[in-house]
């Protein structure tokens, strides 16, 4: 008899524990914090924005997040595509990002995005952060962030990255260049990043002297604004940093810094790179120019050591490339530090 209660109880109290660890895992967050700690970044609040289907920004942002937070300092937000009937990371979902209300106070937003077409209540945070004069990088996609299909009557319907009367919408007017064209044969030619002539000694560069990933080059047009060149784009003829460049594509510029006054009339730093595909973090030239940038966005360019840690947190271990290719299944939470 006593052993038949206490198995009963045993299973009470594993029920018991299973219960609790799913409502914490149901009425988690739909977003996740990283809360830093000593460093130069102490006190300054990053908030990373990702929502693109095809180079697992799901994945390459919150490991950029962790590194910031652990080696740097950073208090990181982390924001994601949220599927509203799961909470889980569904870059598919093109409009539902929430926790955008962390960018109020933030110091700097990271804006990894693809062909979003947000709620005006969401949409509203990013722009009003973006009028604010506070910094921005963006990456990769970013530079057709906005793609507004149905709400065309919306007042953010101008961001879109075709758009004719705000030319080029988000990506050309805030960050440089919107979406142009794969001048890099997609998945099949990989992007050398070259520091610029006359840019060696800018600190975003400092300690970044070995860039590659299987990026394919970004096609532009002419850079908007007071754009600056920072890494110029080598086409190489395949997927290994060892491979030859192709003779017959001229240096294209993949990275650089700019300004952005908005509605407010305050002036914003920027800095902007057509990289990010999920295998580009596996670089530590490409992580350490990201770091670096982040450091120079938020005017701490002082603080910019010879040679910033980039060492991976944890695992990373991005999903290949494509839509539909995300891991699925997973919330924000489940990006904890190890």
């Amino acid at each position: 008899m006593n052993k038949a209660r206490h198995t009963i109880t045993l299973w009470m109290l594993l029920f018991v524990g299973l219960t609790c660890l799913l409502g914490a895992r149901l009425n988690a967050k739909p977003w996740i914090v990283f809360k830093g700690g000593d460093g130069p970044g102490k006190g300054k609040h990053i908030v990373l924005v990702t929502g693109d289907e095809e180079y697992r920004s799901e994945d390459s942002m919150p490991q950029l997040a962790k590194i910031l937070a652990v080696h740097h300092g950073f208090k990181c937000t982390m924001l994601f595509a949220i599927n509203k009937e799961t909470g889980e990371i569904d870059p598919e979902t093109v409009d539902n990002i929430p926790g955008l209300q962390a960018l109020k106070k933030a110091d700097l937003m990271v804006i990894f995005l693809r062909f979003r077409e947000l709620p005006d209540e969401q949409m509203k945070y990013i722009i009003d952060y973006t009028n604010s004069g506070k910094p921005i990088l963006g990456l990769r996609t970013a530079t057709h962030s906005f793609n507004y299909r149905k709400h065309k009557d919306s007042p953010y319907a101008k961001y879109s990255f075709q758009d004719r009367q705000f030319k080029g919408g988000y990506g050309r007017q805030v960050l440089g260049e919107t979406w142009i064209n794969h001048y890099g044969h997609h998945q099949r030619e990989s992007t050398r990043g070259l520091i610029a002539k006359g840019m060696e000694n800018h600190p975003i560069v400092k300690g970044a002297e070995d860039i590659w990933g299987p990026s394919d080059v970004y096609g532009i047009t002419t850079l908007s604004g007071d754009s600056k060149p920072l890494i110029m784009g080598q086409v190489l003829k395949g997927m290994n940093p060892d491979d030859e460049p192709n003779p017959e594509k001229e240096l294209v510029p993949v990275a650089w810094t700019k300004t952005y006054t908005g509605e407010q009339g305050k002036t914003a730093r920027i800095f902007a790179s057509t990289m990010g595909h999920g295998g580009d973090l596996k670089s530590e030239g490409f992580r350490r120019l990201l770091v670096n940038a982040c450091y120079w966005c938020m005017e701490m360019e002082d603080r910019i050591p010879a040679k910033s840690k980039v060492d991976i947190v944890g695992e990373y271990d991005p999903n290949p490339i494509g839509f539909g290719g995300h891991k699925k299944g997973l919330k924000p939470s489940d990006h904890k530090l190890p």
